[in-house]
């Protein structure tokens, strides 16, 4: 794990579960609590460390929403399914913790980890406050700055250039300017710490479910199943022509194929998953299906019958062309 967040601190409204070590905690039913108990469906993260990387499992209303991954390549977003995988089921080293936090601290934290930073001024001494808030007002600066310092990572979010809200990894009561000020106090360490800042804060990006996704690669290969048991055999190859032929407009098709395992797992969001695989699907069906036959919205009534209503919630069937009642 990169050493420069092993022993990081981030800021928190509530301790669900404190950092403790992976091993004593089942991943599994953490997330399905977070899931099923009400008073538990809540937005907050769970940050895994890992010997060799860092992960940050981003929720939303006890729901799994995004994923972050810091390696020795970098941090970046990683698929859901696959920031999963990278917990081992029986992990002898690696650490854990669960905790409540606002939806803005969580776009912070998913920006800070998957954005480049912009710079700042050469000459501007950004530890110093006298220099750093004059300088920021005097711009009208709209985003947030992140603070490393002393083992705590801290979000300060500015609107015209005055500090609008902030999140800190310590205790501290008061005004606003009576918290930030006690960020920036001599003990705090800040003067040696790590700035940087982004121009806007946006909201936390929402990853397709997992359960969608297999739920979409499960229909692909149903229909070419009942396309081949219909006598036409040449499915699979038109389906894999369509695939690449759709590649350069959909690319999250590339995480998908028929009859072996998907050679990645996608990075995007609900709508444009259901796109990309509609349009794909519809190419399969007006290439391959036997249109004297079974008409195609009778294949698809039966082939997404049983997860129509995560199909319907996913906009899917306002996506073929077809009138699947």
């Amino acid at each position: 794990m990169p050493s420069i967040v092993a022993g990081l601190r981030f800021p928190h409204s509530r301790v669900l579960l404190p950092r403790t070590r992976l091993a004593y905690v089942h991943l599994h039913n953490l997330l399905t609590d977070a899931k099923r108990d009400r008073s538990a469906r809540l937005s907050g993260y769970v940050a895994i460390w890992l010997p060799e990387e860092f992960l940050v499992l981003y929720l939303q209303h006890g729901e799994i929403v995004n994923a972050t991954v810091l390696d020795t390549r970098g941090s970046r977003p990683i698929a859901i399914s696959s920031a999963l995988e990278r917990v081992p089921a029986e992990p002898e080293y690696g650490e854990i913790c669960f905790h409540e936090a606002e939806d803005d601290q969580l776009a912070a934290m998913f920006i800070a980890q998957t954005a480049q930073p912009d710079p700042w001024p050469k000459e501007l001494k950004v530890r110093d406050p006298a220099a750093l808030f004059p300088f920021l007002m005097s711009t009208m600066f709209d985003g947030f700055v992140e603070v490393i310092s002393d083992g705590t990572v801290n979000y300060l979010v500015f609107r015209a250039g005055a500090v609008d809200r902030a999140f800190l990894s310590f205790k501290a009561s008061g005004s606003i300017v009576e918290r930030v000020a006690k960020l920036f106090a001599p003990e705090s360490g800040v003067d040696g710490g790590n700035f940087r800042r982004w121009p806007a804060l946006v909201e936390l990006p929402l990853q397709a479910p997992p359960a969608l996704i297999q739920a979409y690669r499960d229909l692909s290969n149903a229909l070419i199943k009942r396309l081949v048991a219909s006598g036409r055999d040449a499915a699979p190859a038109i389906a894999e022509q369509a695939r690449q032929n759709l590649l350069k407009t959909h690319p999250d098709l590339d995480c998908f194929s028929i009859g072996k395992k998907a050679p990645r797992e996608p990075i995007a969001d609900t709508a444009r998953i259901t796109s990309a695989v509609a349009s794909w699907l519809k190419e399969i069906i007006f290439a391959a299906a036997d249109h004297t036959g079974t008409p195609p919205e009778t294949i698809l009534k039966d082939l997404t019958w049983e997860r129509r209503h995560m199909f319907q919630s996913a906009g899917f069937y306002e996506k073929i062309p077809w009138k699947v009642m």
